[in-house]
């Protein structure tokens, strides 16, 4: 029998057996080779749910992963035993947002991952295959996991559509804030003023590119002499997290809110979002970015691995979520490898 990590409440993961349910038409068996733990897990976690989607019965997190074959795939051009990602997201396809080429928003998905459906923190998993995603031969379990967030970072810098050479404010360097930072930097922006509380994480957002890095949004404001900044990119998990990036943001500037914020409420100053007439978009998930992703990584243009702070077998996954819920210095993004830990790793 297999195991998995289910959340059956806030605060409560645990490592039990798991009954692997038989797979449908059109679906494919994968060992799963890696999963992300991501800060929509986290929000489950700490929360008990995101909005309506919320923790009524016990299920498994886990919709950044990756996965080793059972069989041949054709179709795809892929053999048993082949390492492949899996977009988690299975919008309807018929709706008019989907249509529209926003399947995102599709009202009607049925997300990988997310209450009630089980997602990857086991070790065995049947996905359709029409979600399944190659990618190329050089690349590991966590770079195959790391394409799904990374993804979320280049829809995120999309709907900015950053203008060459213009100075961006990053507000929060967790794990998509650090990737929203690289993607920004291959879009050709110039300075990138970054804020995030932890130390760990500044010094990390200015290896990876950030002109400057402080811990707060008043250290932005300090450095444009209280002007702001054209454009404000948020990726935090705090309900001050709008509020900041309103704060950062100049007299007409734009805002993409990315983050989603802890109690699922935002705290603003409407006085000075209102004053500032700023343009202000919000970013869920992605549309289809993943041949751009894959591009990105292997390339070297994106540095995945960069953003992986600590890897857990299976059995440690619930102290993992117990770990990033308390704030433990150091964290940025953990992957959990329901199999044993790469030799490098080990």
């Amino acid at each position: 029998m297999s195991r998995a990590v289910f959340l059956h409440a806030a605060g409560d993961a645990r490592l039990a057996p798991f009954n692997l349910r038989e797979g449908a038409a059109g679906e494919t068996l994968l060992d799963v080779a890696a999963v992300g733990l991501c800060g929509s897990d986290l929000h489950y976690y700490k929360d008990g749910g995101i909005g309506s989607a919320v923790i009524a019965t016990p299920f498994v997190p886990g919709h950044e992963f990756s996965g080793w074959l059972t069989e041949d795939l054709p179709d795809l051009g892929l053999a048993r035993g082949a390492l492949v990602a899996v977009d988690p997201n299975q919008a309807c396809g018929q709706c008019e947002h989907c249509r529209s080429g926003h399947p995102n928003l599709c009202p009607e998905v049925v997300f990988i991952g997310a209450p009630p459906h089980d997602g990857a923190m086991t070790e065995r998993i049947w996905v359709p295959k029409s979600q399944i995603v190659p990618v190329p031969e050089t690349f590991s379990p966590s770079d195959a996991v790391m394409l799904e967030p990374l993804g979320v970072a280049i829809h995120a810098v999309d709907l900015a559509k950053p203008r060459l050479l213009e100075r961006v404010a990053l507000i929060g360097c967790g794990p998509i804030g650090l990737l929203i930072l690289q993607v920004l930097r291959t879009a050709g922006v110039g300075e990138i003023l970054a804020c995030d509380p932890q130390p760990h994480r500044r010094e990390l957002a200015l290896k990876l590119g950030a002109s400057k890095a402080g811990a707060d949004v008043t250290d932005i404001a300090e450095w444009t002499k209280g002007e702001g900044l054209p454009l404000v990119i948020e990726a935090t998990n705090a309900p001050e997290g709008f509020r900041d990036a309103i704060r950062a943001a100049r007299i007409g500037g734009r805002v993409v809110l990315v983050g989603i914020p802890d109690g699922d409420s935002y705290v603003i100053p409407a006085a000075e979002a209102r004053r500032r007439g700023l343009n202000i978009k919000f970013s869920r998930r992605m549309g289809h970015v993943y041949p751009r992703a894959i591009e990105l990584v292997a390339l070297g243009k994106v540095d995945v691995e960069a953003v992986v702070s600590h890897r857990f077998p299976l059995a440690e996954g619930p102290a993992a979520f117990r770990r990033h819920a308390a704030n433990e210095a150091g964290m940025v993004k953990s992957m959990i490898y329901p199999g044993r830990l790469p030799d490098e790793h080990r």
